[in-house]
């Protein structure tokens, strides 16, 4: 008998297709291309199981370049897309790639339901806080008085915050990354794989062309120690260029304390991924960081709790109804819904 020789080894490179890629030259998704090409060998899963969805904006090119089953689908629809499919083929590994114009305008009823829903699927939301494909009208997810081309007086639209709107969707996984710390976000990417459940991760991603350096004060070196705070389970929320910063609570109210001016690491806030209630706590430090005495802008997994899937519960309903005798379709159809007109 001969030997049976083991598949060989994948790398990035099969992840990447011979497609022409066609985002403007220095846009963030080169980056977030370039994370998940490097993340999906070491996951295990052979490239026919998996399956990228899209919707429609610059993000959405996404499934053309990579060398997996995909499909470049409809506006908004993606996440209603993906959950049929994961509905009817529940083995594959299906990522949907979105941006904040397609999941959080048009396609805002569809992403909340599929959170509540908790298909397995993995929910990667490029936020770039403009309409790039359109050419750089505002967002949902836009601050307020952002002058574009259709708000050239300034936006008076209240922006989403969308890991509020996650957790409010009852999502079983949130996280945030941004695309200019490839550690940081493949590590999210593993992270978002390993959960059992509709995995929502927020990517910080800069359009150059028409929102360039949107993210800039939490991604350069010279100001993100102190404008970013970066999640760990079971460590306190410590950051600034020394370490010398810290979160606590200060009753639901998190304060910067000062660990050389008569606080420590023990009067900290300590993270828990488990903790919904601090989990909201953390989604809503999202202030202006053009304001003074704003609180640093958090990044990590900042909460993940594991539930039944949809796809699993609707599989053992339908080996129940199977297993039952059918039942009559005239008592069926007739029911309770029974009246007589005099």
């Amino acid at each position: 008998m001969s030997d049976v020789l083991a598949p060989p080894a994948l790398t990035s490179k099969d992840f990447a297709t011979d497609q022409e890629v066609r985002w403007c030259p220095g846009c963030g998704d080169y980056s977030i291309l370039a994370q998940v090409q490097k993340v999906m060998p070491g996951l295990g899963i052979p490239r026919e199981n998996i399956v990228i969805i899209s919707g429609i904006g610059c993000s959405s090119r996404f499934p053309y370049y990579m060398n997996t089953y995909g499909m470049h689908s409809i506006h908004g629809r993606a996440t209603a897309i993906a959950s049929g499919l994961k509905a009817t083929r529940p083995e594959l590994s299906v990522w949907i790639v979105t941006g904040d114009g397609d999941s959080l305008s048009i396609g805002g009823n569809h992403t909340i339901h599929l959170l509540r829903r908790n298909f397995n699927v993995n929910v990667l939301l490029f936020n770039n806080q403009i309409y790039g494909l359109t050419k750089g009208q505002y967002s949902p997810t836009s601050e307020e008085n952002k002058v574009t081309k259709s708000t050239p007086a300034g936006s008076i639209d209240h922006p989403f915050n969308p890991l509020a709107l996650a957790m409010g969707a009852d999502a079983s996984f949130v996280a945030r990354t941004m695309d200019r710390d490839p550690k940081h976000l493949q590590a999210m990417l593993i992270r978002a794989n390993q959960h059992i459940g509709s995995s929502f991760l927020e990517i910080y991603q800069n359009c150059n062309i028409f929102n360039d350096g949107a993210f800039e004060i939490f991604t350069e070196k010279g100001s993100k120690p102190q404008e970013t705070i970066f999640l760990e389970q079971g460590q306190p929320l410590v950051f600034g260029a020394a370490g010398d910063k810290g979160i606590r609570l200060d009753g639901f109210n998190p304060v910067v304390v000062d660990l050389n001016n008569g606080f420590s690491k023990d009067d900290l806030w300590v993270h828990d991924e488990k903790d919904i209630y601090k989990a909201q706590i953390l989604t809503r430090i999202f202030d202006d960081p053009r304001k003074e005495g704003h609180l640093p802008r958090p990044f990590g997994v900042f909460y993940q709790h594991e539930r039944p899937c949809y796809e699993d519960i609707m599989a053992m309903q339908l080996q129940d109804a199977a297993a039952r005798k059918a039942p009559d379709l005239d008592a069926l159809l007739k029911g309770k819904e029974v009246w007589t007109i005099e």
